[in-house]
């Protein structure tokens, strides 16, 4: 079960929790704040550890203390603000590797004090709080069950907390958990989470949370002609599926907006088959849809003024007699011809049919996400983003939305020269081109199929999955880009 949040007004030290986490700024000295209460508590030993560790308040700086029945907290986690202006973003890594701490000496209850004054600070300690505690331990028996868990958080502010912080906190629970859901997605093993099984979850999660979904199966998505995700999907025992899911505000909606995911639940390469050395990464190829699917469970809760659609198309791209090959031409929804050049790029044929479907919805905004290069994870690294876009004023709106939310996004170049490559001889367009600007022309080929719709394409090949935690991001899947869809949107309503 996730960690429950709920909301108090004290003194962060007299909370009765097992770990209690508090933001320190820098400049920090053992003869003020909260050190020197520390100090009058527990001791001379804490200005001793305090010197030792050169605890300044300074970012990323961290340092704790056992109280020993002192306090009313078992332990008191003081974690560096850096001197700059405290925001929401710095509140939910707080919140996060307080929860993680938490973890990690096995502790059932953590609270977080939020630092007075910061906009949005208790909704962004709760998202914060469900981020660091998330753990997936699905499959894990016997003595690697965990024997702890982290089941209760407190976001504690300073006054009396009104109406409106209790709905924040709430509101940050579930857009939390609705992340989480992206992780558990991406953490599923293949053989348990295959299109189908992915279409199901959202089916499921949509009736929960009141979206109309539509799920359209192989015979649907052959007779709609959507014949590139088709050929993706021909070479594996499992059928593909597209997923439609739709949020509808009450009223006259102020937009609308569709969210479009690459859904590859497992991909070998297909014909053209990756070497066997990380291949077992490939289960989370299918990072866009989950995040859209978490997107559209957020939304849910969010409840924002503007229409949403999301857009998954899944399949698995397997090498069996019937895959689809190099040389191959196929169709698409679009109506347009394309030309197979390597089956290992299969992920912009599944978006290609999907943004189709999505731009006949007539929307005001696409957004389509994917784990779709490893080209864009070369030149940006593992935690980083690049988005392309077609409008210049929506790439200082996705800047915009991703600085408050904290994730890193860099806008990439859609170099027009390098359209030439994606030329082909016998068909109307082929779908790699040279290896060289590989994130381009991938960005290029989708380019094809948004027409004049207003378009944001982001590939998450690097952050969509980490190897070892830092920030508000767990191990192995992270739900990177939901929150800043969700400032999208926000920002959409007004």
């Amino acid at each position: 079960m996730p960690i429950k949040v709920n909301l108090a007004s004290s003194d962060p030290l007299s909370t009765a929790v097992d770990v209690v986490v508090i933001g320190v700024p820098e400049g920090a000295s053992t003869g003020e704040g909260v050190l020197a209460r520390l100090v009058e508590a527990l001791g001379e030993s804490v200005a001793r550890q305090v010197k030792r560790d050169d605890f300044m308040g300074k970012k990323d700086q961290s340092i704790d203390f056992a109280t020993h029945g002192a306090l009313k907290p078992g332990r008191v986690l003081l974690l560096g603000l850096g001197g700059g202006k405290i925001t929401d973003v710095d509140c939910r890594v707080l919140a996060a590797k307080g929860a993680r701490f938490a973890n990690g000496v096995r502790a059932e209850s953590v609270a977080v004090a939020v630092p007075p004054g910061v906009e949005r600070g208790e909704r962004a300690a709760a998202e914060g709080l469900v981020l660091g505690a998330y753990r997936f331990t699905r499959y894990l028996t016997g003595d690697r069950v965990p024997k702890v868990a982290l089941s209760r958080g407190t976001v504690v502010v300073e006054g009396k907390p009104g109406k409106a912080a209790r709905d924040a906190v709430a509101l940050g629970q579930q857009v939390g958990e609705a992340i989480c859901v992206a992780r558990d997605l991406v953490n599923e093993p293949p053989n348990e989470l295959y299109p189908e099984a992915l279409a199901r979850v959202a089916a499921a999660l949509g009736k929960q949370r009141g979206l109309k979904v539509t799920v359209f199966d192989k015979a649907a998505l052959t007779r709609r002609g959507m014949k590139l995700i088709m050929a993706v999907g021909q070479g594996s025992a499992r059928e593909p599926r597209l997923v439609h899911m739709i949020y509808a505000p009450p009223g006259k909606p102020k937009g609308k907006l569709a969210f479009v995911g690459k859904g590859l639940t497992f991909d070998s390469g297909g014909l053209c088959i990756k070497p066997a050395p990380g291949m077992e990464e490939m289960k989370g190829d299918m990072g866009g849809a989950a995040n859209v699917v978490a997107l559209m469970t957020a939304v849910a809760a969010l409840k924002p003024n503007v229409e949403v659609h999301g857009i998954i198309g899944a399949a698995e791209n397997m090498p069996d007699g019937a895959a689809y090959r190099p040389g191959d031409i196929f169709g698409s929804l679009d109506g347009r011809t394309v030309e197979i050049i390597n089956t290992d790029a299969e992920g912009r044929l599944v978006l290609a049919d999907c943004l189709a479907y999505a731009r006949a919805l007539k929307p005001d905004l696409i957004v389509d996400n994917a784990t779709l290069t490893g080209a864009c994870m070369v030149a940006l690294g593992p935690t980083v983003s690049g988005f392309f876009t077609n409008r210049e004023e929506l790439a200082d709106r996705v800047r915009s939305a991703a600085k408050a939310a904290g994730e890193s996004m860099w806008q990439m170049p859609l170099v027009e020269e390098l359209r030439e490559g994606l030329k082909s001889d016998w068909a109307d367009i082929r779908h790699t081109a040279e290896r060289w600007g590989g994130a381009i022309t991938a960005a290029l080929f989708l380019r094809e199929f948004v027409g004049d719709t207003p378009w944001v394409h982001v590939d998450i090949a690097g952050p969509s999955m980490a190897s070892k935690p830092y920030g508000i991001v767990s191990k192995g899947g992270t739900g990177h880009g939901v929150l800043t869809f969700l400032r999208l949107i926000e920002g959409f309503t007004g």
